[in-house]
């Protein structure tokens, strides 16, 4: 699918939100600059959560409570090996009420369920990224 603006990009996570279960792991790919953290606020839009979502790049990790489930957002760009992460991603994985977003989740793929949603970002230009969804 193409989308053509952050707008859009918040609009499908939203309407993404409305057809998740938890728990539930969706893995995102694509570059810097892509559309991975926007699409994430849009998700959190449509899962209720009312705080302001913010990148964790340097956190590694952020949790957010929606309309009975949590959001718990995932970025391992700075992390070649998880670590101790590994432990708390497979306790977020494991919980029932979570929706758990993955970025650059390269490092930790032996740790994701093979039942999970991998969502990729293309950067075509400044305001188009075509978007696949497996």
């Amino acid at each position: 699918m193409l989308i053509r603006s952050e707008q859009e990009m918040l609009q499908f996570g939203r309407q993404f939100a409305k057809k998740l279960q938890a728990p539930t792991v969706i893995e995102l790919l694509g570059d810097v600059g892509a559309g991975k953290t926007t699409f994430t606020r849009g998700l959190a839009e449509g899962l209720g959560v009312q705080e302001p979502l913010s990148s964790p790049s340097f956190t590694i990790s952020r949790r957010y409570s929606g309309e009975g489930r949590q959001l718990v957002h995932y970025d391992f760009y700075r992390l070649a090996d998880p670590g101790i992460m590994s432990a708390e991603l497979q306790e977020t994985i494991a919980a029932p009420d979570t929706i758990t977003v993955v970025e650059w989740g390269e490092s930790v793929r032996g740790l994701l369920p093979r039942e999970r949603y991998t969502i990729k970002i293309k950067y075509l230009s400044e305001h188009e990224r075509e978007v696949t969804v497996r």
